[in-house]
């Protein structure tokens, strides 16, 4: 897949996501320590539960409502980092040596930076992540990226995915990294 160009998430077939139109994300390197993730919701938003804006937060279990998502491993390995980025501006970051064999990483070297804009139709939330946060190998390598969405309404939770490989939604399989970015140039 390509960068910089907006890439439609895909509603897993058990979601009826009757308040969501469709939700388009747009990832960014443009340095090898940072990567850029922006994520647009388009649809009825005043029908999405959305938490209220506070004090950004590391806060466990923000898969369970509205949320954005993304899961980073460096091509070749098993290991991964999942960020959770809340509209509420709470954040959360996993990191796992193998599938769902991982831990929260409550880092603030890891904290994303996470903006939110809405309207009655649109939802945006833009989030950067700090590779080398993660890692010293993250910043020069090349990533698999897998990009998702929870969307929770009055009839529940819709999952959205770059790639739904399983028949029950699992953002952390790996062939939902479907996102290959390549390591930055040198002197870049």
């Amino acid at each position: 897949m390509v960068v910089d160009q907006w890439i439609d998430l895909k509603c897993h077939p058990s979601g009826r996501p009757e308040a969501v139109r469709a939700i388009e994300v747009l990832v960014r390197r443009p340095a090898g320590a940072e990567l850029q993730i922006s994520y647009r919701l388009h649809g009825d938003v005043s029908r999405i539960r959305v938490p209220l804006r506070g004090v950004p937060c590391f806060a466990t279990g923000l898969w369970r409502h509205t949320c954005f998502e993304a899961f980073i491993a460096t091509a070749g390995r098993a290991a991964y980092h999942e960020f959770n980025f809340a509209p509420s501006g709470d954040w959360a970051v996993y990191v796992f040596r193998s599938y769902r064999d991982g831990a929260p990483l409550a880092d603030e070297m890891a904290r994303p930076c996470i903006a939110v804009c809405s309207t009655g139709s649109l939802l945006e939330l833009d989030a950067v992540i700090r590779l080398d946060g993660l890692s010293a190998v993250h910043s020069g390598a090349s990533l698999r990226i897998g990009l998702s969405a929870v969307i929770e309404t009055g009839d529940g939770l819709s999952y959205w995915a770059l790639r739904h490989p399983a028949d029950k939604p699992d953002f952390h399989h790996a062939d939902g990294f479907a996102l290959e970015i390549e390591a930055p140039s040198p002197g870049r």
